[in-house]
């Protein structure tokens, strides 16, 4: 896939589960939007895992950090 395609694709994902987040406190929902994002990674994927820059690695686990986060809001507030 295209990169241009997939940091728009990423980008929308990761609107989509914020909006879900705020407005509609449905955690479920973001952390199912926020993890197709990651699908969607819009750094190059041609580049190693370690020679990444650090500031992308850290961007790509807080991101995780943050679906795992809504997932366990969405079990924890029993809301579905």
């Amino acid at each position: 896939m295209k990169t241009p395609i997939k940091k728009f694709l990423y980008a929308g994902f990761l609107v989509l589960g914020i909006y879900q987040i705020i407005y509609k406190r449905d955690y479920m929902e973001a952390a199912a939007s926020l993890g197709i994002a990651l699908a969607f990674d819009p750094f190059n994927l041609e580049q190693n895992w370690n020679q990444r820059p650090t500031w992308q690695k850290t961007l790509l686990i807080a991101h995780l950090a943050l679906v795992d986060a809504m997932f366990g809001f969405g079990i924890g507030l029993n809301n579905h």
